[in-house]
């Protein structure tokens, strides 16, 4: 299913607002008596203090350390050759260097699973829980699922203080959270403020399923995979993305939901993966103009724009142009809230559509095929962007254009895609690829295109993908994975 997002630039979160105080006014001797208007009822909601929600789920939220060995690959590997070591070309073996990783995550049962976001995990060698300020144990990985950005460690302690998770469907837009983690590794720190928002999707990540609550309780680096709590202290959410224009908490924090990472991590405990579903069909928001030139009385939904051949939705006979309005009876209010809905429900269950065809109210019953890896890959590349560019392993690459050759001063045959842009921490960044680079074979097939691209790397599989690098005059190959 097609999701168009627009990509920002990340970070985090912050604003706590405050309530002022009233001042009684009193009238001078020599005057009338004034009319003294009758306070207000107190609120039953105001607080004073969260240290007693604070001290009920401090010692759950723990602080989560990754290290990891990254190999510069040497850029001009056919320099190995004793030919070229004899006459003092020989490159030189640039040595491994520690790169460590900063998070946090948060107890959810007693003997010691642990729930974080998988970008504080990804490709890590070891992985370290701190456990207050003087314990400290070795994680391991129980799963990770990128499309949600979650993962389960497992520590080997047992009877610790394990956060309830409580219902995030239930939260409303204006209720008090307090934020939980260890930002910028000054401590165990935490922020209060709102919900600012639900069922937001931001595109500034891997994942594809996304329906975060938005908050603007503080939140930094570090407190990726820490907790979002309600004043009853129950988990309501993970920390995992902010928005900011200048790398510091603007007030746009986004965790997500309690009621995703209990699916997700229960999947990840139990099977090490997480099973989804699909129903086959590409579809985009119902807009006002669609209805009405479709001469329908319904003011959201999706409506199909593909079915593809074979798919659950293809036998289920849906058809391209039907409006899907409702699933077993819930309204659909965007595309997104309708995809998370069929992935989330287990493979093979039969559910109900209510699609308008020809101005028609109709029931159909589908039922659910699983999404396999390659079909989530696909729905990955597909939310990502258009077709001039694309990112692969952490890196954007683009069509090598004649104007694009000649600044960089290659030759106007040259064809290839151009490396515009790499993460730091990306598979690409720790093979070497820079930004400026040249792709020109991959798998030893030519490639000129993001689309030649896209297909080879599928084409691998799991297995290391050989890229042919062309840099400053000098090809030569790397691997990436």
């Amino acid at each position: 299913m097609d999701l168009n997002r627009s990509r920002f630039s990340i970070v985090l979160v912050l604003i706590v607002l405050f309530s002022g105080a009233c001042r009684d006014r009193s009238s001078g001797t020599q005057e009338a008596p004034q009319r003294v208007l009758p306070s207000p009822p107190a609120r039953t909601t105001s607080i004073e203090s969260y240290a007693d929600v604070v001290e009920k789920v401090a010692a759950a939220v723990v602080t989560v350390r990754s290290e990891r060995l990254v190999r510069p690959a040497r850029p001009f590997p056919f320099f190995n050759d004793p030919f070229f070591d004899f006459f003092g070309f020989g490159g030189r073996e640039r040595a491994p260097r520690l790169e460590r990783g900063l998070g946090s995550g948060v107890i959810i049962t007693e003997d010691g699973y642990i729930v974080t976001n998988h970008h504080v995990i990804d490709g890590a060698d070891e992985i370290k829980v701190e456990l207050g300020e003087s314990q400290t144990e070795d994680a391991k990985i129980i799963g990770s699922d990128p499309p949600t950005d979650l993962a389960v460690l497992k520590i080997s302690s047992k009877n610790l203080t394990a956060l309830p998770l409580g219902d995030s469907d239930q939260v409303r837009v204006g209720d008090v959270v307090l934020a939980i983690g260890n930002p910028l590794n000054v401590g165990q720190t935490v922020t209060a403020g709102i919900i600012s928002a639900k069922e937001r999707a931001t595109g500034l990540g891997e994942g594809t399923f996304e329906s975060f609550l938005q908050t603007d309780a503080p939140i930094n680096r570090g407190n990726s995979g820490g907790a979002l709590v309600n004043t009853a202290g129950e988990l309501i959410g993970i920390n995992s993305q902010i928005l900011s224009t200048t790398g510091g908490s603007i007030g746009i924090g986004f965790a997500i939901p309690s009621n995703m990472a209990r699916q997700v991590s229960e999947q990840l405990i139990a099977k090490g993966k997480v099973r989804r579903s699909r129903l086959g069909v590409t579809i985009q928001p119902l807009t006002r103009e669609m209805a009405e030139s479709l001469d329908l009385d319904v003011t959201s939904g999706a409506i199909v724009s593909s079915v593809e051949p074979g798919s659950a939705a293809d036998r289920a006979g849906l058809r391209q142009g039907d409006v899907i309005t409702e699933l077993n009876g819930q309204k659909i209010v965007d595309t997104n809230q309708f995809r998370n809905r069929v992935a989330a429900t287990e493979p093979g269950t039969e559910v109900t559509l209510t699609i308008f065809r020809d101005r028609q109210r109709q029931q159909v019953r589908v039922r659910l095929q699983e999404l396999s890896d390659s079909a989530q890959a696909e729905s990955r590349r597909r939310s990502g962007g258009n077709e001039e560019d694309g990112e692969f392993y952490g890196m954007r690459v683009a069509a090598l254009t004649p104007e694009i050759a000649r600044e960089l001063g290659l030759s106007r045959n040259t064809r290839g895609l151009v490396v515009t842009d790499v993460e730091p921490a990306g598979s690409a960044a720790r093979s070497g690829i820079q930004r400026g680079d040249v792709i020109t074979k991959v798998n030893q097939q030519d490639v000129r295109s993001v689309d030649d691209f896209r297909k080879l790397v599928e084409d691998s599989g799991r297995r290391p993908v050989l890229l042919l690098v062309q840099r400053e005059g000098m090809s030569h190959f790397v691997t990436v994975q």
